[in-house]
């Protein structure tokens, strides 16, 4: 017993000085995220920055025991990570020595092209030398300058549908979670999206809600997610399939002939819907098309193909919020990423989305953790929606919770990779206790109003510091 004892408390004291050396063990967000030590005890200012200009950096100690030490000196390494020469002739990877001025590393560069820039800081106290930090910033050509990153999430369900939680419920949370907006979307049921709307309504939130509806047209076993319609399309069919019927069938006669396989009542079905969603100001998205029901893909492959080829949709459902255990047995995701690839190698372009298809926001791993991030002026509903359709957002999976990977084009791929481990994860936390607040209005207390007053607008105001120019003194 003293032996199996002696050798848990020599584990135990193993996995601490571990603890205490990873820094990656800092508190973990709902998202799986975590702040970097450098940005929990620094401030970074800017962050983003004009690609090629010139720009004055910031590196501001926010406690005492990382501020600069009298009688220290300091060293200061550049290293851009993919254009190596600087117009300003500063040669990568040489030390160069910097002193803080008022209690602050001030650096002035060059910063060339759109990427990340890593300065490292590193000191010297009486022969030994120590990392003060390792900094990054990101420059941007002007017209991703101009833009802020808004993370969203619009394939969800309350217990209005199949889901678990009230719609004031699903949106609390999804502010807890670090989400900019989100929009319910509930099977055939537009109302659901509206409630959520009606329980915040006039309170002074950051959370933009907006409406949604999951469709399903009769016959038809292609899911199709209404994101910011004006109302509901189901409702056009729920009391009397006549008209909707007559429609399809009146599209059906009008197609041209289709590839061999393809379904053209389910195609002409889904284009009507399509119509439908666009008539009334939305966005339509094609839904986890190869997730697996029935022991076989949603959408069949002819369907698929030719969707792709006709573009009938505004967007792709590309990251699909499965859990750790089901990517397991059948990685969709993985799927859906090979042939979004594939179709872009053809030419074709396709405006990406993640959604967490959250059932039951407090039982699974995926809420939270699957949602799209959009690059827009603001979060308004229509920003949104053209940051979709013009390839400005990424689609985000965090399996399990512990990497965050974005899909989407290169370029802003890139950037997203960026924004997510250096932006993004304070934001979160930002966000944490005005969802927690909104949580607590929804069950009664009123007197979160006076709070939430208070935390409104927290999250513009770190965009613009990390956004904003430092003077040139």
């Amino acid at each position: 017993m003293r032996t199996m004892l002696a050798v848990g408390l020599a584990m135990l004291a193993v996995f601490s000085l571990a603890a205490a050396a990873n820094p990656l063990l800092c508190p973990e967000l709902p998202s799986g995220a975590q702040i970097r030590p450098e940005n929990r005890y620094f401030d970074v200012l800017p962050k983003v920055v004009p690609a090629n200009r010139e720009s004055v950096v910031e590196i501001v100690p926010l406690f005492d025991h990382v501020r600069p030490i009298e009688n220290c000196t300091y060293e200061l390494t550049y290293a851009p990570m993919e254009y190596p020469r600087q117009q300003t002739g500063w040669e990568p990877g040489k030390k160069m020595v910097i002193v803080p001025e008022n209690g602050h590393f001030r650096i002035k560069a060059f910063f060339e092209g759109e990427q990340e820039h890593t300065f490292i800081i590193e000191s010297t106290c009486e022969d030994k030398k120590e990392v003060v930090g390792d900094f990054r910033i990101y420059s941007v050509k002007e017209d991703l300058y101009a833009l802020r990153p808004y993370k969203g999430d619009f394939h969800m369900h309350s217990h209005r549908s199949d889901g678990v939680e009230s719609p004031a419920y699903v949106a609390g949370i999804c502010r807890r979670a670090g989400l900019d907006f989100m929009s319910l979307s509930d099977h055939r049921w537009y109302d659901g999206s509206k409630e959520a709307q009606r329980a915040y309504e006039g309170l002074p939130i950051d959370l933009n809600i907006y409406p949604g509806e999951e469709v399903h047209t009769p016959d038809n076993s292609v899911h199709i997610l209404s994101f910011g319609a004006d109302s509901g399309v189901t409702e056009l069919y729920r009391d009397d399939e006549t008209a909707y019927r007559a429609d399809v069938k009146a599209l059906m006669e009008s197609l041209p002939p289709t590839p061999d396989g393809v379904h053209r009542f389910n195609y002409a079905a889904s284009v009507w819907a399509v119509k439908q969603i666009r008539d009334r100001n939305g966005m339509a998205m094609l839904c986890h098309p190869y997730w697996i029901t029935k022991n076989r893909h949603n959408v069949e492959e002819p369907l698929l193909s030719y969707f792709f080829e006709t573009e009938v949709f505004d967007s792709l459902e590309l990251i699909s919020g499965f859990g750790w255990d089901e990517l397991h047995a059948y990685d969709v995701n993985l799927l859906q990423v090979a042939r979004y690839e594939e179709e872009r190698a053809k030419g074709r372009r396709i405006a990406v989305c993640g959604i967490s298809d959250t059932h039951g926001h407090e039982k699974g791993d995926a809420f939270g953790r699957f949602f799209t991030l959009c690059l827009a002026p603001t979060g308004e509903l229509g920003e949104m929606i053209a940051a979709i359709k013009d390839l400005r957002s990424v689609a985000v999976e965090t399996p399990a919770g512990t990497l965050q990977r974005a899909y989407g084009t290169y370029r802003m791929v890139k950037y997203a990779q960026f924004l997510l481990r250096e932006v993004i994860p304070q934001h979160d936390e930002l966000c944490f206790e005005e969802g927690r607040l909104m949580l607590q209005y929804a069950a009664g207390d009123t007197s979160a109003t006076d709070r939430l007053k208070q935390s409104q607008g927290q999250t513009e105001r770190l965009y613009n510091k990390y956004w904003s120019p430092v003077a040139d003194e």
